[in-house]
């Protein structure tokens, strides 16, 4: 349904949290819904000339993800997608959509509950492999938390994630992302602190990938520091090289190297092959290494900086996402996850995805289906149908369709997976256990806000022609003028209250790319922390609760870029709650659970469990849930379609 009147100005949107906004906009009337005929588009009279067009579409792929795009979240929401596919045909494909609920098959090799971005990978690499696959998504849009939406009229958003930097190297290139549309903004600069302080003007601190220039700004702070700081990227650059290899292969199943078969055995040695290839890495600085794997950030951080601007700048790392402090051990971890990531070869790059995040899930589906893939929006699934024996054998739809596969791929979070879909009986009592217990806290609220200008920091003032400065392109990190105020932040929400003083990533992605928003407006993402899952005295979450969050994390704003509040158009918030609801985070925690040693490796989504297999024979654990974990990295999508497909080849010869 179409969220705002037609042809009426808007004053409020119902999925957007907040007062009406200052300026409304002009609403344009809903598309009347229609099925997309694709030889339409390509001037064909019919769908049997639509396989002699082939030639001229394979030579517009670009063009044709464009034009896929709004059906992927990307255009205007009253557009929805039922389900399309690309499957083989004259000259090596055939396009056709299939636009009702009876294009769905009732029978496939696999199927993959839930379209984020690691249900679309894997569904790629099944499908790449001769597996015939189907992707069945509850919500009208593709991309999990990986979506593009335009809730304000004309704002084009990346709702939810909203950074690229740890999609696996191997997904590029295998599933030929490019090719499929994928345009990746990089950042450079690409973080920017600045600083409240008396003097006028204030400092800031501006980092990227320039050493010499990044050097002289951290030497306004510390020249010791400056001194310091190119031995400590090499130091995280060994680490991250050496952990790298683990990303790609499932956790060695400790459990088969001591009872299981002889095969089992030999697959959990070969298994072992990454782990020792990271220690061989590691090798003298292991003992180093290990402390920052288990101390708190703080502590690290001490050894290495003075000054506090830049020490709670790198310290936000080690905590986006988390219920944590940098004075919390493990937190060192978190930070090297978030620098594990490449952008065209640069290691720790981060970038913004031409088009939003959705672009980057409508190039990974456009990859999927050129293979053949079949995916579906709106189609939510129930549970899992087993078999007398136990055995994953297919899906249940909420419209009482069954569809029957030999396999089943959850994207979905473990606890979806294992405490919704599946019968409690079926599975083990400590598993359950386990899953139960999982630490999902979030303390994540992201706030989408649609503006009519540029922020104008005191520290580095706009430009007299508005036109973007280096700084707007960076992550903007404010209130982190020094790491006891982020652990400050972290005791307000441990005692149920939202933080006082926040902490706050801000980032404009349309400072690179200006076809997010109208000409002149700009979209600003407000990825915030601290606010507990459940309040004080369990007060809900409610509109009034909401609204007086965003206006502290405004006043906030206000601070360091005054005449933001005043720019304000629109917002959409989403506190942890709303990221539950809407896009099946447990907890709201944006990896699926916490990121801490206790629920890593081995022991993500459980001990014995972390090899994608559950344990259900035939179902798969392919999300964020499962080894190694959140962000939009694709490998737990590609890791897991792997196992499965160990499997599946098995079956077929048994």
């Amino acid at each position: 349904m179409h969220p705002w009147p037609a042809q009426s100005p808007c004053k409020c949107w119902d999925t957007v949290s907040g007062p009406a906004p200052r300026r409304p906009l002009p609403c344009p009337p809903p598309a009347p819904p229609r099925a997309w005929k694709p030889w339409e588009k390509f001037h064909c009279e019919s769908k049997v000339q639509l396989a002699g067009c082939w030639a001229a579409m394979a030579g517009h792929c670009v063009a044709m993800a464009a034009g896929l795009r709004a059906r992927l979240g990307m255009g205007c929401p009253s557009c929805c997608l039922w389900g399309w596919h690309l499957s083989p045909g004259l000259l090596g494909a055939r396009l056709a959509h299939a636009g009702a609920a009876g294009r769905l098959q009732r029978e496939y090799d696999a199927v993959v509950i839930g379209a984020g971005h690691n249900g679309l990978v894997a569904a790629a690499y099944l499908q790449r492999a001769g597996v015939r696959t189907a992707v069945l998504e509850k919500r009208h849009v593709l991309g999990g938390a990986a979506v593009t939406e335009e809730i304000v009229p004309g704002f084009k958003f990346s709702r939810a994630s909203y950074l690229l930097s740890l999609l696996r190297p191997q997904i590029y290139a295998e599933l030929e992302l490019q090719r499929h549309g994928l345009r990746v903004l990089p950042r450079d600069p690409y973080s920017f602190t600045p600083v409240l302080e008396g003097r006028r003007p204030p400092r800031s601190l501006l980092l990227g990938h320039d050493m010499a220039q990044t050097q002289r700004q951290i030497a306004q702070f510390s020249e010791k520091d400056a001194q310091a700081y190119p031995e400590y990227e090499a130091f995280m650059g060994g680490l991250v090289s050496a952990l790298d290899p683990l990303l790609d292969a499932p956790p060695v199943d400790t459990a088969a190297l001591g009872q299981g078969s002889l095969f089992q055995r030999l697959r959990a040695l070969r298994a072992l092959q990454p782990l020792l290839r990271s220690g061989l890495a590691l090798g003298q600085q292991l003992p180093r290494y290990y402390e920052v794997l288990t101390a708190p950030i703080s502590k690290i951080l001490d050894q290495w900086f003075e000054s506090e601007p830049l020490k709670a700048t790198l310290a936000t790392d080690a905590v986006i996402g988390a219920m944590a402090s940098p004075h919390t051990p493990g937190s060192g971890y978190v930070l090297l996850h978030h620098v594990m990531g490449e952008l065209e070869g640069r290691r720790g790059a981060w970038g913004y995805v031409a088009g939003g995040m959705g672009a980057l899930s409508q190039a990974i589906a456009c990859a999927a289906a050129a293979r053949g893939a079949h995916i579906f929006a709106e189609k939510m699934v129930c549970h899992v149908v087993l078999g007398k024996d136990g055995q994953a054998q297919g899906v249940l739809l909420q419209d009482g369709t069954e569809v029957r596969s030999k396999v089943v791929l959850s994207n979905a979070s473990p606890q979806i997976t294992f405490l919704e879909l599946v019968p409690q009986e079926q599975l083990p009592k400590d598993f359950v256990q386990r899953i139960r217990q999982t630490d999902t806290r979030s303390p994540v609220t992201k706030i989408n806000v649609a503006v009519d200008r540029l922020p104008s920091f005191l520290a580095v003032p706009n430009a007299r022609d508005g036109r973007p400065l280096p700084h707007h392109q960076c992550s903007i990190h404010l209130n982190c003028e020094g790491t006891h105020l982020l652990h400050q932040a972290f005791t307000e929400a441990t005692h149920g209250r939202p933080s006082s003083r926040p902490m706050i990533e801000l980032c404009i992605p349309s400072a690179l790319d200006p076809g997010l928003a109208p000409q002149g407006c700009h979209v600003v993402s407000l990825f915030t922390q601290y606010t507990p899952s459940v309040l004080a005295g369990g007060q809900p979450w409610d509109e009034q609760a909401k609204n007086a969050y965003a206006d502290t994390v405004f006043d906030c704003i206000e601070a360091y870029a005054p005449g933001f509040k005043a720019s304000v158009i629109g917002r959409d918030i989403l506190t942890p709650p709303d990221l539950e609801r809407i896009f099946g985070l447990p907890g709201g925690n944006i990896f699926h659970g916490g990121m801490s040693l206790d629920q890593l490796y081995f022991a993500r989504p459980a001990p014995s469990y972390s090899g994608y297999r559950s344990p259900v024979p035939g179902l798969y654990l392919c999300g964020s849930g499962a080894h190694p974990g959140g962000g939009v990295m694709g490998a737990a999508g590609r890791n897991a379609a792997q196992v499965a497909l160990e499997d599946f080849r098995r079956l077929r010869w048994q």
